[in-house]
């Protein structure tokens, strides 16, 4: 009898631990997916109630531009970043080109000279193209220099400077490879954030093709992402919206994910 008793109050103590286990498990199940829920709700409420997928905010903005093929369509493009973040710039090759050709100059001499001129750079020389630059002579968009002239040019840093043309090992444009880097230069396109983390930037014409547009924010949203990566910013791109010539800001509906 004394058995049948013990035997009796384990089952009723098991029985009690696993209803306060699945209890636990419920309860802990429930704050989770009020968690989850609570961050969909803070990303509804980040993304603005107005907001258009691409395709139709570009199909909005051509409709303000009627008669105006060669309006641009703009993207203005908010990103995180911190007291010790440098200024948000890139270079990329667009998937469709939206500007003519950029004018390069490049201060080479001898072998390098030639190789230049042959790869289309618009302004080649040595101390005497210096000194045209230092006078303000000849207006260029971009510009390169061989290790071997880098010294001469430093002397005019404070022309090239302010400009961003300065020539730098970093930026690829101090360089050996003179003929690869100039046919690169002349199709990429430059972007620079101001100083508080808005990008400001074309990405095409209005008589572009709604795709074309698309593919070139994509392009330039996935240079941003390799910025932020490099300086371990999280969540970089906050906002994107699209604008025209007449045409009014649009939020980009996903536009941080895309």
């Amino acid at each position: 009898m004394l058995s049948l008793v013990r035997s009796a109050a384990v089952a009723g103590q098991r029985s009690t631990i696993l209803s306060r286990v699945a209890t636990s498990t419920f309860i802990n199940n429930q704050q989770s997916r009020s968690y989850v829920s609570k961050k969909k709700k803070k990303a509804a409420a980040r993304e603005d109630p107005d907001a258009l997928d691409m395709q139709e905010a570009v199909r909005v903005l051509k409709a303000f531009e009627v008669g105006e093929p060669s309006h641009q369509i703009e993207a203005h493009i908010q990103c995180k970043i911190e007291k010790s973040t440098p200024i948000i710039r890139g270079s990329l090759v667009l998937p469709r080109s939206i500007k003519q050709e950029a004018t390069i100059l490049v201060f080479a001499t001898g072998k390098h000279a030639d190789e230049a001129r042959a790869a289309g750079a618009h302004y080649v020389g040595g101390q005497e193209l210096i000194e045209q630059v230092q006078n303000g002579e000849i207006k260029f968009d971009k510009c390169i220099s061989t290790p071997a002239m880098f010294p001469a040019v430093t002397k005019i840093a404070r022309v090239l400077g302010p400009k961003g043309l300065m020539p730098t090992v970093k930026k690829g444009t101090v360089t050996e490879d003179i003929a690869n880097i100039v046919r690169t230069s002349k199709s990429s396109f430059d972007f620079k954030a101001d100083k508080h983390g808005v990008l400001h930037t074309g990405i095409g014409k209005v008589s572009f093709d709604a795709a074309d547009l698309e593919a070139n924010l994509k392009a330039i949203l996935e240079e941003l992402r390799v910025f932020g990566k490099s300086h371990n910013l999280k969540g970089f791109i906050q906002k994107v919206y699209v604008s025209s010539t007449r045409g009014p800001g649009i939020a980009v509906a996903g536009g941080s994910a895309m």
